[in-house]
């Protein structure tokens, strides 16, 4: 029970890695506030591991408030922030994304990192010993062509998880990141474009250990981070992929 009595947001918990992150951290004693756009994802999650269904846009700071205000108010404390939420554009030439598809990617990817920030660190910042934990990619390292601006919102992510662990290390607070490749979610078609075997092939010859990242594989790794036994890292942005970054 590594988390045992810990309190944990997880955005983008409704499906996908956040629910498999979700998953984890109740499975190890935590109450999680399962965050999503999606009421009826998040109440699922929710009833399913005893949590909290939250529901959040994350790209809209009233809705990150109003999170953040119900999690302190129900237990008064706030001591892992797991900013998972994430979309992505289709694959396509750089230059032929819209410019309001550019505008969605970075408030779900980007955006959002400030706002729970913004929101939730004054209260966490009382609370010597939480952490925060940002799911970016191998997309962030080891860019895939043409999708060129959800590669870019998730470097973003890990240099804003660096600069963060740096400034907020004073106060006590850790920031880790966890860097998943394609995985089994919602969002593998849209990477791919389309779900073919051919493309499902190409996309698994990138990858040495020959399969997709999993939710379960999320929650494991998630868990370590966020639990006392990473005490001493801050500032990492852990590979989660089979190798492909190698």
């Amino acid at each position: 029970m590594r988390l045992q009595d810990k309190i944990a947001i997880v955005t983008g918990a409704g499906s996908g890695f956040g629910a498999g992150i979700a998953r984890k951290f109740a499975s190890e004693g935590a109450h999680v506030i399962v965050a999503d756009i999606d009421t009826e994802a998040a109440t699922a999650i929710a009833t399913e591991i005893d949590g909290t269904a939250q529901t959040v846009d994350v790209s809209q700071s009233d809705s990150v408030r109003d999170m953040v205000t119900a999690t302190m108010a129900a237990h008064g404390r706030i001591d892992i922030l797991v900013n998972n939420a994430g979309v992505t554009h289709l694959p396509a030439a750089l230059d032929s994304i819209g410019e309001d598809e550019f505008d969605r990617v970075f408030a779900v990817n980007c955006k959002s990192v400030y706002l729970t920030a913004r929101h939730a660190l004054p209260f966490m910042r009382t609370n010597p010993g939480a952490n925060i934990l940002n799911v970016a990619s191998t997309a962030g390292v080891s860019p895939r062509p043409r999708l060129n601006w959800y590669n870019a919102s998730k470097g973003w992510m890990i240099t804003a998880t660096r600069a963060m662990a740096v400034e907020l290390a004073p106060d006590g607070l850790r920031v880790n990141a966890i860097n998943p490749v394609a995985g089994e979610t919602p969002l593998l078609k849209s990477f791919m474009g389309e779900d073919t075997p051919e493309i499902r092939a190409k996309f698994l010859s990138t990858i040495p250990l020959g399969r997709f990242s999993t939710p379960e594989d999320m929650g494991n790794a998630a868990c370590f981070l966020c639990s006392d036994e990473a005490s001493m890292i801050t500032g990492v942005c852990m590979e989660v992929d089979g190798g492909r970054c190698i």
